[in-house]
């Protein structure tokens, strides 16, 4: 048997692509830190700076500036390649860790998450732009699974990092002692952003609206304001931001995104739908360990480590498959975060022995792992080059609405259902059942929506 062409073999870390790599995965890893620590040392952080009142806004904030930078940077990064997106974008987030951690009111912490969140807004869709341009078609699910495995050990050790630090040394070094760590990465970056080829745009291209980027992120704080504060009137203005955020996503999204068109579209729909439906379980699951079954705050955590490492998995699979069919790929994960959503159900209901919560997370996290690189790389295989950076603003938008939906339809479920957050059960057991069903329509909609000619293949992209 011959060969026309050899194969290639360490696709990261040949001498063309080893700088691009591991500044990549070193702020990766850093931004998964930053987020896995902050939620354990926020108990303390908020209660020093007497904020109480303002617990979610921390997280609100950065979720808010997040929206508003990825629309941003993707505009950015179509009229004028993810140079200045890759190489402001750190500046940023260095600020929001010094502003954080030095942080005397709790007005000042919520700046710096601010500058955190529009950070990273802006490096997620440079650092896929810089992945697109720097490896092909077969080698990007390579990069993909080192981004998943970038997060396993953030995942594993960041909540106890951030524990041990905020009892040792003091929250404000949870933020502070990142600090040293991202001039490296940036240092990292610089080489490679100068080898990139000049950027031409294409002024017929699609570009998204900053005005409509902020509308949707004032709507979706809204949305989780109201879904935290139940009443009539948060039922009012709640409903007039879910439909504000609606018409302003319209324009930020490819055209038939709401309604799943074919090709494209359905792509964007997918992330949407798949990191929504795993959102609820990631969110919801803890709580249920605790209330439900009885476990001390540890062990009701575990299952998110499991989920963590499965997701580390299942990633690191379809990476050595670059043959594999995408969207075949895509819709197995949705089945497979059905199948852990269907089982979450009923541990949250008590008709199963906590074990399952296990099997619940490593079936979710698998699914997520094979089937989140599957819709990038087919994002990039059927974006034109000129839109790739709208597209990928589309798709993490879709991602972080649907998540902070989830969440917030969870909230208010707890709030309206008998029982709330100390009986969760009824509550949970709805959510984790209609989120099953939203996975189940991602198996349907991917098959439908991804029979078009060429993307199952690995053939030329879109120019």
């Amino acid at each position: 048997m011959t060969r026309t062409e050899p194969r290639r073999r360490g696709v990261l870390w040949t001498p063309e692509n080893r700088w691009t790599t591991a500044g990549l995965l070193l702020v990766v890893t850093l931004l998964a830190f930053e987020n896995m620590g902050v939620a354990t040392a926020m108990p303390t952080m908020v209660a020093d700076l007497d904020g109480g009142e303002l617990y979610s806004w921390p997280f609100t904030a950065h979720l808010v500036a997040s929206v508003a930078a990825t629309v941003l940077s993707g505009r950015v990064c179509d009229r004028r390649g993810p140079t200045l997106s890759l190489l402001v974008g750190p500046w940023i987030f260095l600020a929001g860790l010094v502003a954080a951690g030095a942080a005397p009111t709790m007005e000042v912490l919520l700046v710096g998450r601010a500058l955190q969140g529009f950070g990273s807004g802006v490096l997620m869709v440079a650092t896929s732009l810089l992945v697109a341009l720097t490896y092909d078609d077969r080698e990007r699910p390579v990069m993909y699974a080192a981004f998943a495995a970038a997060w396993v050990l953030p995942a594993v050790v960041g909540p106890s990092i951030a524990g041990l630090v905020t009892e040792t040394a003091g929250w404000r070094w949870v933020f502070l002692g990142l600090v040293p760590l991202m001039p490296l990465g940036m240092g990292l970056l610089v080489p490679v952003v100068r080898r990139l080829p000049a950027h031409v745009p294409d002024p017929s291209a699609r570009r998204a609206g900053i005005v409509a980027a902020v509308t949707v992120a004032l709507a979706v704080a809204a949305l989780m304001w109201a879904a935290q504060h139940p009443s009539p009137v948060a039922l009012g203005y709640g409903a007039v931001a879910l439909v504000v955020a609606a018409v302003a996503l319209r324009t930020l999204l490819p055209h038939g995104t709401l309604r799943a068109r074919p090709g494209l579209p359905t792509v964007v729909a997918s992330r949407a739908l798949l990191g929504g439906a795993f959102a609820g379980m990631e969110a919801y699951l803890p709580l249920i360990m605790s209330q439900v079954h009885g476990h001390n705050a540890a062990v009701a955590g575990l299952p998110l480590t499991v989920a963590a490492l499965s997701w580390s998995a299942g990633s690191a699979v379809q990476g050595r498959k670059p043959d594999w069919s995408r969207a075949a790929l895509l819709r197995a994960g949705f089945g497979l975060v059905a199948a852990g959503l269907a089982l979450f159900s009923l541990v949250a209901w008590g008709g199963a022995p906590a074990w399952v919560a296990f099997a619940a997370s490593a079936c979710g996290g698998a699914g997520m792992g094979i089937a989140t690189p599957s819709i990038s790389v087919l994002l990039m295989r059927l974006s034109p080059v000129a839109e790739r950076g709208f597209n990928t603003s589309a798709m993490q938008l879709g991602d972080w609405i649907s998540s902070a939906l989830t969440i917030g339809a969870g909230g208010a479920l707890l709030a309206v259902l008998a029982g709330g957050a100390s009986d969760p059960s009824g509550a949970v057991t709805t959510l984790a059942l209609a989120l099953a069903l939203v996975a189940v329509l991602g198996v349907v909609l991917a098959g439908r929506g991804l029979r078009v000619e060429g993307i199952d293949g690995t053939g030329p992209e879109r120019a």
